[in-house]
């Protein structure tokens, strides 16, 4: 695939991004233009290789060599038929996917791994900008109609799908716009919203109807939705966040992430004046590693925070792959994001022990204490470090540590639909207990990604589809990849 030494010749590059100190004056996404050029010859990195690990990295199986070689013959319709062929929205994945795909890319074996997320993101842009992409309603509808019940990816990818297959679809949102996590977690600068409104015209255009500001149980009814739709698809997302129960954690001043990048991403969308959790002027601590730990970051150094700390209980990771992770597995070596770059102070191994505040009951501060990590016996624990308890000036704590499951008990019991022991609604090949009620997303398998979410959507799209007519011509991943998935949902 792409030229037959490309790899030798060419060095992995990606886009270089703005100077940290101009960016944090705005909340546009980051990257400098990419020319066609050096597009071109990272699509010429890609080998030749006998087996694509590239497709087992990757949740929606993406056709990758095919479409850099595509990109490399500079044939813009080829490519983004191939992409569009597994995936609805490479404009999404392009932009904030971690690109497991390029962990597993058989070039990363002993180089620097092919900038698939890259050429991704380059694709579906030059499709838009050459109109190669433009509305394609169905060309005849089943008289089936079917309810998705929230906007996110997974939402977004089954009406997408069921809308394709002739059926007629109504998404609800229980926000003012259309988006889910995209929208509402997502900070603009990762992710600009313009991308998402590009989406939902043009699939409005093909036929899907969006109904906003309607939360099922609250303005409008689960038995209406089972009464007046075939079937009903649930995409609500894993909503309920993980809560650090130490002493102190009801003070003024700690929060849960969404409660601060949601508003944010309302203040820019013109939805709200002011969010009303500040970061100006404020000590700031991050707990949580991870991608939303990373947003809080970076959406607290654009208010003036003047002093940013995220805080993480594992040890730090390597700077490359241990012995005990190798390739073709997901590399567990330290990351920096963008948000980092923009200053912030990371510790990691670091256990937290309580919050404490001033007489009015805010946050002044929190203690915490060094650990060590150790094996005993197969299980990873720890030890408390002697004489390294001490408490780290805050005004502001955010807890960014995950989520439990969607924690929407009473609208799943409402469709009928009942719960495992582990939060997560009881599903089998994304149909839940109530045979016409079906799941997808991280309600259904628990937080992860937006491949992921995107591609259980499709699934579900599929399931969806052969339960209203017997049978479904929807595209569905590679079959042992779907058994794997099965699979996994029993035990």
């Amino acid at each position: 695939m792409g030229a037959k030494d490309g790899f030798l010749q060419h060095n992995r590059e990606t886009p270089s991004s703005r100077d940290p100190q101009v960016r944090l004056g705005d909340y546009k996404e980051i990257y400098t233009p990419f020319s066609d050029k050096q597009l071109n010859n990272q699509a010429a990195r890609c080998m030749d290789c006998g087996v694509p690990f590239c497709h087992h990295g990757c949740p929606l199986g993406n056709v990758i060599p095919e479409f850099n070689e595509a990109v490399y013959q500079q044939n813009w319709g080829q490519a983004i038929r191939i992409l569009k062929s597994t995936n609805n929205f490479p404009e999404f994945t392009g932009r904030i996917c971690p690109a497991p795909c390029e962990a597993s890319c058989v070039l990363g074996i002993n180089k620097d791994p092919v900038a698939i997320e890259l050429i991704e993101k380059n694709i579906v842009e030059k499709s838009y900008e050459l109109g190669l992409i433009h509305a394609n309603p169905p060309k005849s509808r089943t008289g089936k109609r079917v309810a998705v019940v929230g906007s996110g990816p997974a939402g977004l990818a089954a009406a997408d799908q069921l809308n394709q297959a002739g059926h007629e679809v109504t998404l609800f949102e229980k926000n003012a716009k259309v988006g889910g996590l995209l929208r509402y977690g997502i900070p603009d600068f990762k992710l600009e919203k313009w991308v998402i409104d590009r989406r939902i015209a043009l699939m409005e255009e093909e036929g899907v109807r969006f109904e906003t500001q309607t939360e099922i149980g609250i303005n409008r009814d689960s038995d209406d939705l089972l009464k007046n739709f075939d079937a009903v698809v649930l995409t609500v997302g894993a909503q309920q966040p993980r809560a650090l129960t130490i002493p102190g954690s009801t003070l003024k001043g700690v929060h849960f992430a969404m409660e601060f990048l949601g508003p944010q991403n309302q203040v820019i969308g013109g939805e709200l004046s002011k969010n009303p959790i500040s970061a100006t002027g404020k000590r700031v601590l991050v707990i949580g590693g991870g991608d939303t730990g990373s947003d809080c970051i970076g959406t607290s150094r654009r208010h003036g925070a003047t002093q940013v700390t995220q805080l993480e209980l594992l040890p730090k990771p390597p700077m490359k792959r241990a012995t005990a992770n190798p390739w073709p597995e997901w590399p567990m070596t330290l990351r920096t994001s963008s948000s980092h770059e923009e200053g912030a102070e990371r510790l990691f191994s670091v256990l937290t022990k309580e919050f404490v505040g001033n007489d009015t009951g805010e946050l002044k501060g929190l203690v915490v204490v060094d650990i060590v990590w150790k094996d005993a016996g197969g299980r990873m624990t720890y030890d408390l470090v002697e004489g390294s308890e001490r408490t780290i000036p805050c005004d502001l704590a955010f807890l960014a540590i995950g989520y439990l499951g969607p924690g929407q008990s009473n609208l799943l019991a409402s469709f009928g639909v009942e719960m495992m022991e582990n939060n997560l609604p009881k599903s089998r090949q994304y149909r839940s207990t109530n045979p016409k009620v079906f799941l997808a997303g991280d309600m259904r398998r628990g937080q992860s990604l937006v491949v992921w979410a995107i591609s259980e959507g499709r699934e579900a799209a599929v399931s969806v589809d052969e339960f209203l007519m017997g049978s479904s011509s929807l595209p569905r991943k590679d079959a042992s990849l779907y058994e794997v998935e099965e699979q996994r949902e029993h035990t």
